[in-house]
């Protein structure tokens, strides 16, 4: 496998070195695996990053400000129950065919029906007006909607069938023109797409593993490649490392309920006796050391992380704390956790140990495991770190905690997370955290007039001056770093000033790909 990669690309830089001296057309990457469902929007793909073959309604840009795609302009009515979307009038589908309202309502009809990653479920219908307008209607107040206008690729009406995923028709800056799957995707320039063209004619992306990508790139053989935190310091010569700052985070799940209070929707066990100790979260909090984390487990590449989505306009203000192992260890004296001759802290009879769940074949996620018991071992706290398959850890989430990951451009990040009506669904909720002024603060801003005006209020839920699901109120998450997605990049390769990216699925450093410039002869 790696030397059929290899070889593929030698031979992609074999003809362009053969061809007449010319600016750069083409380009070879390994930045990540291919989608398991192809390249359809209503199945996910798209969903951290731009769909590339489809446009969407809304972009963001570099600072995540909002900006129309396909959409002219965008307008919610005062019920907050009706969108109405005016698109451009040049937009084509790379088969030729026109872009026309008709085709947007169809994509979020389509979406709604579609069994996929998509949750389209405030949907209440779509419908186009004319050629340019569309009007789509929610069941109920629901700002976070607008998410899908940044990551649903709009599909065409008239072709969209079973074979999409393998053969997508959109609109977007490039157009697929060769997929072997398990190695190799070559897309080449729209010529019909109707922003500036893209500076490279073709884009080769190379399906490899991490020491694949990294073996390709030490032999010329891509223009870029993400690296994991391990080999991160390995830079091959005429490349540069790029660190992207991310909201793609890790933390450690701590069950909220006393243990045996209920029980998941798939009976699984929920609660715990030790995390559902409310000294005990703010205890694991404060006496993190999550730079060490950060030092230790990722090797320096990520930053401390203080809840689920730091540095984005929606996140707590002040939500951090300082690490202070001695704060911590007297908030346990004072809640009667006392250490045993083993050194382990008890209560009425139940130790402070538990568990730290993490997927065996994640070894980012095995360091943070292991690190973070180490660390919490002054404490008095007995943390074992346990490697095993997502389906193993799925039967106990609730109950034990876990090292998850999520990171997303979306405010429905916390929602997610903290919603109690959402304890147990899927991997939502998987603490089963539950606190009503949350909740009520998060309804507030679903029915919010605008996605920016939602802001401060999902802010106020992680602390209202007297509670909130954060560090200074519940600590309901012990969150521990924010990985930095790191890629080595051409000298020559330009790729402009990044987003903070969200979770590392699909390709997120692609969303500017139609801005990328080659800067040398």
């Amino acid at each position: 496998m790696i030397g059929q990669v290899l070889r593929a690309a030698a031979v992609l830089l074999c003809l362009a070195a053969s061809a007449p001296a010319a600016p750069r057309d083409a380009l070879v990457l390994a930045i990540g695996g291919e989608p398991d469902t192809g390249f359809d929007p209503l199945m996910g793909w798209g969903a951290y990053g731009h769909p590339l073959f489809q446009s969407t309604l809304l972009t963001r840009g570099p600072d995540l400000e909002t900006r129309g795609d396909l959409a002219t302009r965008w307008s919610l009515s005062e019920d907050r129950l009706r969108w109405t979307v005016a698109i451009r009038p040049d937009a084509v589908f790379s088969d030729g065919t026109r872009l026309t309202a008709r085709d947007v309502a169809f994509t979020f009809e389509q979406g709604r029906r579609t069994a996929g990653a998509l949750d389209l479920s405030m949907l209440e219908g779509a419908r186009a007006l004319d050629d340019t307008t569309v009007e789509i209607w929610l069941r109920k107040p629901w700002i976070t909607f607008t998410e899908t206008f940044f990551t649903l690729g709009i599909v065409p009406a008239a072709s969209y069938g079973p074979d999409y995923a393998r053969h997508p028709v959109g609109s977007g800056p490039y157009r697929l023109l060769s997929w072997r799957q398990g190695e190799q995707l070559i897309v080449e320039r729209n010529p019909g797409y109707y922003g500036p063209a893209p500076a490279f004619g073709r884009v080769t992306f190379l399906f490899t593993g991490d020491d694949a990508g990294l073996a390709a790139a030490r032999a010329g053989a891509v223009d870029m490649v993400s690296v994991p935190a391990p080999l991160a310091d390995a830079l091959p010569e005429g490349f540069r490392a790029l660190s992207v700052k991310t909201v793609d985070n890790r933390g450690i799940s701590l069950p909220f309920r006393p243990e045996g209070e209920g029980a998941a929707p798939d009976g699984g066990p929920v609660g715990n006796a030790v995390t559902s100790d409310p000294a005990i979260r703010h205890a694991i909090n404060l006496g993190l050391d999550r730079q060490a984390v950060v030092d230790v487990a990722l090797g320096g590449h990520g930053t401390p992380a203080f809840g689920p989505v730091d540095g984005l306009p929606w996140a707590g203000a002040d939500d951090r704390v300082a690490f202070d192992l001695g704060a911590a260890r007297r908030l346990l004296d004072t809640a009667g956790w006392v250490a045993g001759a083993d050194g382990v802290r008890a209560r009425d009879g139940v130790r402070a140990a538990f568990p730290i769940n993490y997927p065996a074949a994640d070894a980012t996620r095995q360091a943070l495991a292991e690190t973070a018991a180490e660390l919490l071992r002054p404490l008095g706290i007995e943390a074992v770190p346990k490697g095993s398959s997502w389906d193993a850890i799925r039967r106990v989430m609730h109950a034990e905690p876990v090292i998850f990951g999520f990171g997303s451009h979306s405010p429905y990040q916390l929602y997610s997370l903290y919603q109690s009506t959402l304890g147990g669904v899927e991997y939502q909720n998987p603490t089963f955290y539950a606190n009503p002024a949350v909740d009520a603060l998060f309804a507030r801003a679903q029915a919010a007039p605008s996605l920016e005006a939602s802001y401060p209020l999902w802010s106020a839920a992680a602390f209202d001056g007297t509670t909130g699901y954060g560090l200074r109120g519940d600590a309901s998450w012990a969150w521990l770093v924010n990985l930095d997605h790191v890629y080595f990049v051409n000298r020559c390769l330009d790729v402009g000033r990044p987003q903070i990216e969200p979770h590392g699925h699909g390709w997120p450093i692609t969303a500017s790909i139609a801005d990328w410039r080659w800067t040398c002869d």
